[in-house]
């Protein structure tokens, strides 16, 4: 009898293992890119306002965001004496979490991805739509006036943009004809004349990689959408009670869910790791560098937003997600359904 198990719990300890080393392998490389990412926005925010930015701590500044790590880990966690104090201290781990999650269907090579599932794009939609429990428990647990306020600012404006953000990724599935991750990223290849491997270039999805950028930054609540920590309306928002790692974590949540974001614009319209033109001499590059690239340059858009634009009033934001945004991605959706039909399906 321990003979015959002992092949199946070799087995199952191995799987164990590679599990762990895989979800390790994912969520240690986005925590520091976490890090390096608020240094590099806060570069380019500097340079935008002709400053010098972070310089002091390390070459370059490049450790300031560790020393403001240690700082806050250092500080102490208050708890309001009204607070639900269960929910408040749960409410950052749920954001924290779920913004990890998401990572384990992101294809960064032809090999690279923890968990290559038929159904990656919809496990993304289900994954990130759970992160606006984590705000609404904050405001909640929070028992104050102004997160309240924001957790249902913060409930609204997700939900609105997520219907949007839904029905763009249904044209680029329709697209594709997959939910695969892999499948999305290997049907861009060469697919403008042979030669160019983005949909974002092809005219038909050109119009939804904007709505999806634009949406992507509503939905991560970004300026110009960040009406959730309007500082002049609302202090901090959901975050206005919270200190030390409680805060941290919404933070780290907040800019994983950001590099998770230009992932995304980078699988969907920009190729993944694909090189951007197909010859086969950019092949030999690994494929990582070419997603890495790509993620870099929609964070780039990112912070220019940021820097440059002002916020929206509250009525701006919901009639762009429900007036123009909604009927726009869902229009788009008969029209690249029907030029498929004329098309691709007719044929056949």
């Amino acid at each position: 009898m321990t003979d015959a198990m002992t092949p199946y719990l070799g087995y199952g300890f191995a799987w164990f293992v590679a599990t762990i080393v895989g979800c390790l392998l994912i969520a240690l490389p986005v925590m520091l890119a976490v890090a390096y990412a608020i240094y590099a926005e806060r570069k380019l925010w500097a340079a935008f306002a002709l400053r010098k930015g972070p310089n002091v701590v390390g070459p370059f500044g490049l450790w300031q965001s560790f020393a403001d790590g240690l700082k806050v880990f250092l500080q102490e966690t208050i708890v309001p004496a009204a607070a639900n104090r269960v929910l408040f201290l749960v409410a950052p781990i749920i954001t924290f979490t779920v913004a990890l999650i998401a990572w384990a269907v992101i294809p960064f090579g032809p090999a690279m991805v923890l968990a290559n599932i038929n159904v990656g794009l919809l496990y993304i939609l289900a994954a990130s739509s759970l992160g606006v429990y984590g705000v609404i428990l904050a405001g909640w647990a929070s028992n104050s006036k102004y997160p309240f306020f924001s957790a249902i600012r913060a409930a609204a404006q997700m939900v609105s943009y997520e219907v949007s953000i839904g029905f763009v990724l249904v044209s680029v599935v329709l697209w594709a004809g997959t939910f695969n991750m892999q499948g999305i990223v290997l049907s861009q290849k060469g697919n403008i004349f042979g030669l160019l491997s983005a949909n974002f270039l092809n005219p038909l999805l050109f119009p939804m990689s904007i709505v999806f950028l634009i949406s992507a930054m509503a939905e991560t609540s970004r300026t110009p959408f960040d009406l959730t920590e309007a500082e002049s309306e609302l202090v901090a928002g959901y975050q206005t009670e919270y200190s030390s790692m409680a805060f941290a974590l919404y933070w780290l949540g907040e800019y994983a869910n950001v590099i998770l974001m230009c992932a995304l614009n980078a699988v969907l319209f920009m190729g993944g790791w694909l090189p951007p033109l197909n010859i086969p001499i950019l092949y030999a590059v690994p494929g990582i560098i070419w997603m890495f690239a790509k993620m870099a340059i929609v964070f780039f858009v990112f912070a220019w937003v940021k820097a440059t634009v002002p916020r929206y009033r509250y009525d701006q934001l919901m009639r762009l997600g429900w007036k123009i945004f909604l009927p726009l991605s869902l229009f788009w959706v008969f029209l690249v359904s029907g030029w498929l039909m004329l098309t691709r399906y007719h044929g056949a």
